[in-house]
């Protein structure tokens, strides 16, 4: 173990990173805390790299000693999964330290020194037994993430209004009862909200201003409203609100044009408001509401893939149709509405722009755009304006001609444009296209030989 130990601080003082998770350790080997004045013999001081990441996860470390303050370009600690009961002051020395993992030990508090580690950007305190956060916090101006989930705080503080860099924060499973409306004023770059499980009795009412949020996570809660101002959230995609004490819906959530996934489940709920069927939802979970009845226009978001109302006390729709696939239930909705309203909450081009809205958000992870057998006669504008696709799939639609917009998707590796209408072959288009491997044109009435061309993948 020792010769072990020796070895990896030596790589160490190479490469300026040491890991040593998972090695039962009960504290800190002092050489760490000596970094290079712990050259061996056999090694030049003036080749050794200052430490710089440091791992201790997975171990049984009570402290961190004071001298930690001698890893003055330490730039990631990582001491989770340990038994610390508390952090020394020197934390705040740290001035190159940009992530902090404390996570899943036994704090009870934050030295408020950790104030001066300026440089931070990444702080995960979650699974400890902290009563609250330090209000020094509020001065780490660049801190983009952080994670204080499962713990009993009570409040935010006021000072975390200055982090205006967050992107990420999780502070679910803790003992909240309100975020104030000064927080979201300033916290505009927000994607991520997680305070899910605390104890909440209002979402602030200019929660409008995360324009840039994408998932919101309020389920367990007290929240007995969503106010009007949600509209604003025009990126949220993912909106978590399950068990919380909801008795209607703002007509506004149909403003959401991203929202994908909408979560209300054990809530009190007596209606679905029409205005929501306007959502391009993929999933919206209903269960266990007070629904009496459906809106029939749900029976139009044929967006849906899967629609849950499993304990409520529908009295029109039979409980097969309640339990069955979701395709089936929003087509005996169609069928309860009125032959205009059917007409036109089914038009093809309904169809496909819910079709469409879908398959562009699946691919922003997947970077694979399918829209195989819609009848497009044109090329949609979404295919040049997602950034980063690979793949795209039109075959087996009317399509004539590609758009000189096409040119703008420069990482297309894959390009299926197989049974369509089209006569002229697109070389000037495809010829931008540096980045195009696969081409596939077969089953086009295509006026002249493709072997003949100027350009081919």
């Amino acid at each position: 173990m020792e010769r072990s130990m020796d070895r990896l601080l030596k790589q160490a003082r190479s490469s300026g990173s040491l890991n040593l998770s998972n090695r039962s350790l009960r504290e800190v080997p002092d050489e760490i805390y000596r970094n290079l004045d712990a050259v061996g013999e056999d090694e030049k001081w003036w080749e050794g790299v200052e430490l710089q990441k440091l791992i201790l996860a997975h171990n049984n470390i009570e402290v961190l000693q004071e001298d930690v303050k001698n890893l003055t370009m330490l730039s990631v600690l990582n001491i989770s999964h340990n038994k610390l009961s508390c952090l020394p002051a020197a934390i705040g020395e740290l001035s190159s330290l940009k992530s902090l993992d404390v996570s899943y030990n036994i704090l009870t508090n934050i030295p408020d020194e950790i104030g001066s580690a300026t440089s931070l950007v990444k702080f995960d305190c979650s699974n400890n037994i902290l009563t609250e956060l330090p209000h020094c916090l509020g001065w780490c101006t660049d801190l983009s993430e952080l994670k204080a989930r499962h713990n009993s705080i009570a409040k935010i503080p006021d000072e975390i209004a200055n982090c205006t860099k967050l992107l990420k924060v999780d502070i679910e499973g803790n003992k909240i009862m309100e975020i104030p409306e000064s927080i979201f004023k300033s916290w505009t770059k927000l994607t991520e909200l997680n305070a899910a499980r605390n104890l909440l009795t209002r979402i602030p009412e200019n929660t409008g201003v995360l324009t840039k949020l994408i998932r919101l996570d309020f389920h367990e809660n007290k929240i007995s409203k969503i106010p009007s101002s949600i509209m604003g959230c025009c990126s949220l995609a993912e909106f978590y609100m399950g068990t919380n004490l909801l008795s209607s819906l703002p007509e506004e959530l149909g403003s959401l044009p991203q929202l994908g996934t909408l979560d209300l489940h054990s809530n009190q709920l007596k209606e679905f408001p029409v205005e929501a069927c306007k959502l391009r939802l993929s999933v919206l979970d209903l269960s266990n509401n007070s629904l009496s009845g459906l809106p029939p226009e749900i029976g139009t978001m044929t967006s849906l893939r899967r629609l849950l109302l499993n304990g409520n006390p529908l009295r029109t729709i039979r409980s097969a149709l309640v339990s069955g696939p979701t395709p089936t239930l929003l087509k005996f909705l169609r069928s309860r509405l009125s032959h205009g309203e059917e007409a036109s909450g089914t038009s093809s081009s309904s169809v496909n722009n819910d079709v469409i809205a879908m398959a562009t958000r699946l691919s922003l992870s997947s970077k694979d755009l399918s829209l195989s057998g819609l009848g497009l006669t044109s090329v949609p504008s979404t295919v040049w304006e997602t950034q980063g696709l690979v793949k795209v799939d039109l075959s087996r639609n009317s399509i004539a001609e590609l758009p000189s917009d096409m040119i703008a998707c420069s990482s297309l590796q894959v390009l299926i444009l197989s049974g369509n209408k089209i006569k002229q072959w697109p070389g000037e288009i495809l010829s931008c296209l540096s980045s195009l491997s696969c081409l596939k044109l077969d089953s086009n009435p295509l006026s002249q030989d493709m072997t003949d061309s100027s350009w081919w993948p």
